[in-house]
């Protein structure tokens, strides 16, 4: 594998990367109240993509596409996840919609620990499996046949970082404070647009994957 392979497989797992999703609205979301919980889930995504990365790479991810069933049970119980993430973030946002906006040195509070922003991040980067037909996509045609074990922790240092990268940096813009207080006065309907955006991704992700059992 030459540099050239590995640059088109960094600059198609950046663009997948900063591609809006789940994952880009949550650490968003988290960012315009807290720096650091957007890290945290930032970080708590990765620890997710790490392990569909490395299921791709080292070719394990053959035995979702070998037993699709597998596969399309995951999508929908992280489907449910999503569908009850949405649903809090409405209910959170609907009851604040018209109280006096946050206070940014306060914004905070209302994301709970640290270890809780990590673990939503975790969490919902997990319920999403198809990541794997993307990672397939994009490393497949580029790895050889029988890559070493180098290349393959390679290849997953490379994806893991341009995605990092575009989590962390997207965390520090959105978290400077002229963003954020142009963004906190809005904090309610955001939750609220985020929840609808959850819970349609949800509905989705179970829909699909029903289908595709039933097919």
């Amino acid at each position: 594998m030459n540099l050239a392979d590995l640059a088109m497989l960094a600059l198609a797992n950046t663009l997948g990367a900063a591609s809006p999703g789940p994952d880009v609205l949550l650490v968003t979301r988290q960012a315009t109240r807290s720096r650091k919980h957007a890290i945290a889930t930032s970080l708590g995504v990765h620890v997710g993509a790490f392990m569909w990365i490395a299921l791709t790479v080292f070719g394990a991810a053959a035995l979702l596409t070998t037993f699709p069933a597998i596969l399309e049970a995951v999508q929908i119980l992280g489907g449910g996840w999503l569908i009850w993430m949405g649903q809090s973030l409405f209910r959170q946002g609907w009851a604040t919609r018209y109280e006096r906006p946050i206070d940014i040195d306060t914004a905070s509070e209302s994301l709970g620990t640290l270890g809780h922003a990590f673990r939503l991040g975790l969490t919902t980067n997990l319920s999403n499996p198809k990541i794997v037909l993307f990672l397939s996509s994009i490393t497949v045609p580029l790895l050889p046949h029988h890559p070493s074990f180098a290349v393959q922790l390679l290849v997953v240092a490379v994806l893991i970082s341009c995605s990092l990268a575009v989590f962390l940096t997207l965390s520090f813009v959105v978290s400077t404070r002229a963003i954020q207080l142009k963004l906190l006065g809005a904090s309610s309907w955001i939750d609220i647009g985020s929840g609808i955006v959850f819970m349609c991704l949800g509905a989705l992700l179970i829909s699909r994957g029903i289908w595709e059992i039933l097919a």
